[in-house]
């Protein structure tokens, strides 16, 4: 035979124990029961602790992506300009004023794409997976 225990929640831990005990379809006893076992389980601290390791493998997981990311798109940037700078002749004196000029402009209209893209646009690692596999 169980004990009685008569206890006094804040209305927002009840209402998460009525919804989780709802979702669960188990009486708000059984659930009660088992948090507090748990709570009281000696080996929670362990529990906690495998949690949180998980948690950390993820963050470590999902580093190690974005590093891989930046590093692809630091390697696309310089394989462009070292590209760019091999095929791009250098101008004749009179007409460097001129072509400053139109790579003000064009840096503008540059940032202007830039901005519009990183607001909304798909990324360009997406892009490239869908590339290759449309040519493989």
């Amino acid at each position: 035979m169980k004990a009685r225990l008569s206890v006094y929640l804040d209305p927002v831990i009840m209402r998460t124990l009525s919804d989780y005990a709802a979702r669960r379809n188990q009486s708000l006893s059984l659930v009660a029961e088992a948090a507090i076992a748990s709570f009281l389980s000696p080996d929670a601290p362990e529990r906690q602790e495998a949690a949180v390791i998980r948690r950390l493998d993820q963050l470590d997981r999902r580093h190690q992506r974005v590093e891989r990311d930046v590093g692809i798109g630091i390697e696309t940037l310089a394989l462009f300009v070292r590209f760019w700078l091999n095929s791009t002749p250098a101008l004749p004196e009179p007409a460097q004023t001129a072509a400053r000029a139109k790579g003000a402009e064009r840096y503008d209209a540059f940032l202007d794409a830039l901005g519009r893209r990183l607001a909304k646009g798909p990324a360009l690692r997406q892009e490239i997976v869908e590339e290759v596999d449309r040519m493989g």
